[in-house]
This record gives structure tokens, C-alpha cells and sequence, in this order.
């Protein structure tokens, strides 16, 4: 029995699971938003909360160190203590959101988001010079396909 033990081991060493934990924490910096299956967002939820922490910290030579051992990577310690850490300061914590999606078509393994609390999806592209949106384009074309073979098949 488990009584007591704390943290998920996933099927992995030790090793194994500290080296996912650092990749998905790097993504999660880079993109803002991950999509993995719902035990490990529930593990990867309090070491990117630590590490935003840091982040938020006044800015050290400690505190990048302490990113640095998480990150191990300089451009994203930058990102973190530029862009993400700054964004939270008036934040007492709870930075990351889990999202349950349902499950996976292969496995039916439980997919989950896992995100930054201000996280914004990118804005739609710029509609086209017409300003038609793609289901009002979907709809002239059946018709005007419709009214081509009806005036080939009358010539």
C-alpha cells in the first residue's frame, strides 16, 4: 500500500520522470499552454508554480540559478524572469490552470491542458480582403457550382 507516499511515479525511474517534468516545464514557458494526459499536468502544476515564483522574485543572480537548475536553458530563464515572472506580481499564487479534455482516442488516457492563468489564444488571421468568413465561402460555392452544371447541361 501507498499510505503516506506522495507524488505519482508514472512507470518511470526516477531519472526518467525528473527529465520529463524539465521538458514539460520548458514547453510550458515557451508556449504558454501544453496539452498532456491529467496525472502528469497534476504533477508538472507545483514545480512550474515554484519556478514562476522565482520568477517573480526580485530579480538575483540566486534566483536565475535556481530557475537554471529547472530550466537549463538561459533564453528561457530570460523569458521567465522578463516576460512570465512580471506578469504575476500582484498574484499570491495559483498561476497554472488545468483543463480536463476527456480522453484520448488511441489509449483513453485522460488529456488535460495545462496553462498559464492569463493565457490569451492568439488572434484569429486577418480575415480576407473580402471580408467573407470561410462558412459564408462555403455556402456561395455548392451554388454557383450548382448553377455551372446546370448551364453546361442546357448548352
Amino acid at each position: 500500500m501507498r499510505h503516506m507516499k506522495s507524488g505519482r511515479k508514472l512507470g518511470r525511474v526516477s531519472e526518467h520522470r525528473k527529465a520529463l517534468f524539465r521538458n514539460q516545464l520548458r514547453s510550458l514557458i515557451t508556449h504558454e499552454r501544453i496539452i498532456t494526459t491529467l496525472p502528469k499536468a497534476k504533477e508538472l502544476r507545483p514545480i512550474a508554480e515554484k519556478v514562476v515564483t522565482l520568477g517573480r522574485r526580485a530579480d538575483s543572480v540566486h534566483a536565475r540559478r535556481l530557475a537554471e537548475r529547472w530550466l537549463a536553458d538561459r533564453d528561457l530563464v530570460r523569458r521567465l524572469f522578463t516576460e512570465i515572472g512580471p506578469r504575476f506580481v500582484n498574484r499570491p499564487g495559483g498561476y497554472t490552470r488545468i483543463v480536463k479534455l476527456g480522453p484520448r482516442r488511441g489509449d483513453a488516457a485522460e488529456l488535460a491542458i495545462v496553462e498559464f492563468v492569463d493565457f490569451k489564444l492568439p488572434e484569429a488571421k486577418a480575415k480576407k480582403e473580402d471580408g467573407e468568413s470561410k462558412k459564408d465561402r462555403k455556402r456561395k460555392r455548392p451554388a454557383a457550382a450548382n448553377a455551372d452544371a446546370g448551364s453546361a447541361q442546357s448548352a
